[in-house]
């Protein structure tokens, strides 16, 4: 199968010999990662059948949480863990969108719009949310960046989960949001805008001055819909978390200088989408995070410092809402993911042989190799020698 891994390695020396001087070390490993992951120059272990009296290389994958051989289950377990802890309330699920007017800005300064983009969203929801004339109450918040739209291209927003009420801040009391209703759209347009120019003109003036004036006359894209227990949204999410912008079975072909890929657009068919090679390659590395910058956030009493107080009101919850629907089982592992774990081997479970059924032997480690000393990825030997 056509993988990205592949066409970093056929064109990722072409794109590296004409940008490599300006590109972000962030990029480069996350090149050099994915081409890599779970080849000889990873490491590894072997094993060995004895019915097949053949050997079996398990080499080790990258981790970078921009492959997109990494992160399945992360995303599982990190769905599985936030469904634990939800409240046997209703939920909402916010987007707060920037404009594309301030797309070359952000490109050029992630850290600093990628934290600004959470700060006042998560602050405007807040204020919002605390007037008496919509709730009146401190609601939580679960927050996850996404910058990438259907096509690969430069999209910032944000998605919130939101438990539909809030802690009255005199009283301690839950009050519950509407059914359909938790704060107005057109007021946290407003006052998202207005929280962002604020806090952007006071960190980084020379930066405000690079933004085109139409940005902050046009209307901001947000918007609030009721997603019933969360669930279904915690699912939605949970992708956008652990996985990328390209899934390598969006790609059809390469070849020629040129990359195609599969794309799908809201509520029409799939598409493909012929790239040069180059931009192909600088679509999907926009979209690979700065250094440490956590993509997933936690805001009001869902915050990790507001614990004790976000127990001590789901026990609340729960003995004012006594339901089955609060202990649903976790979400079973899909066929594939129960598939993959049962094709994982390792040193205390070999598992079984591909080829026959019959049980491994460990034999032992693989060593890392550089790329420069890996052979082929299609042989069958150790790069190195075996620990």
């Amino acid at each position: 199968m056509l993988e990205l891994a592949s066409v970093f390695k056929f064109y990722g020396p072409q794109y590296l010999h004409k940008y490599g001087e300006k590109m972000l070390p962030s990029h480069k490993k996350a090149m050099d990662d994915i081409q890599h992951c779970r080849t000889q120059v990873m490491g590894g272990h072997v094993y060995y059948c004895d019915a097949c009296e053949d050997s079996l290389y398990a080499y080790h994958s990258c981790g970078n949480r921009h492959c997109p051989k990494c992160g399945d289950e992360r995303a599982d377990n990190w769905r599985d863990k936030q469904m634990r802890k939800l409240l046997p309330v209703n939920y909402f699920l916010l987007t707060c969108t920037l404009p594309h007017t301030l797309n070359q800005i952000a490109r050029s300064n992630q850290k600093l719009i990628y934290r600004l983009l959470f700060e006042t969203s998560a602050d405007a929801l807040q204020t919002l949310a605390l007037n008496p004339k919509w709730l009146g109450g401190s609601i939580g918040l679960v927050g996850a960046l996404h910058t990438w739209d259907r096509s690969m291209g430069y999209h910032l927003h944000v998605h919130y989960l939101v438990p539909a009420g809030g802690i009255d801040p005199k009283t301690g009391e839950w009050k519950p949001a509407q059914p359909k209703f938790l704060v107005p759209g057109s007021a946290l347009s407003k006052v998202f805008r207005a929280k962002f120019r604020d806090a952007l003109k006071a960190e980084a003036p020379q930066i405000f001055a690079q933004v085109p004036p139409q940005t902050w006359s046009k209307n901001w894209v947000v918007h609030c819909k009721p997603v019933g227990d969360g669930r279904t949204a915690l699912k939605y999410l949970a992708p956008y978390i652990y996985r990328v912008a390209l899934s390598n079975r969006r790609i059809i072909s390469m070849g020629h200088g040129k990359v195609t890929f599969r794309y799908k657009p809201r509520n029409k068919p799939w598409k493909t989408m012929p790239l040069d090679a180059m931009k192909f390659i600088q679509r999907f590395l926009q979209h690979v995070l700065p250094k440490g910058f956590q993509k997933v956030r936690y805001s009001g009493f869902l915050h990790p410092s507001a614990k004790k107080r976000f127990y001590a009101l789901k026990q609340q919850l729960m003995e004012e809402n006594v339901s089955e629907t609060i202990d649903k089982p976790a979400v079973k592992q899909n066929a594939a993911s129960q598939e993959t774990a049962s094709n994982r081997h390792t040193p205390e479970e070999p598992g079984v042989c591909p080829n026959c059924g019959g049980p491994l032997r460990y034999i032992g480690r693989v060593s890392r190799c550089s790329a420069i000393e890996s052979p082929s990825q299609n042989q069958r030997g150790p790069p190195c020698k075996p620990g």
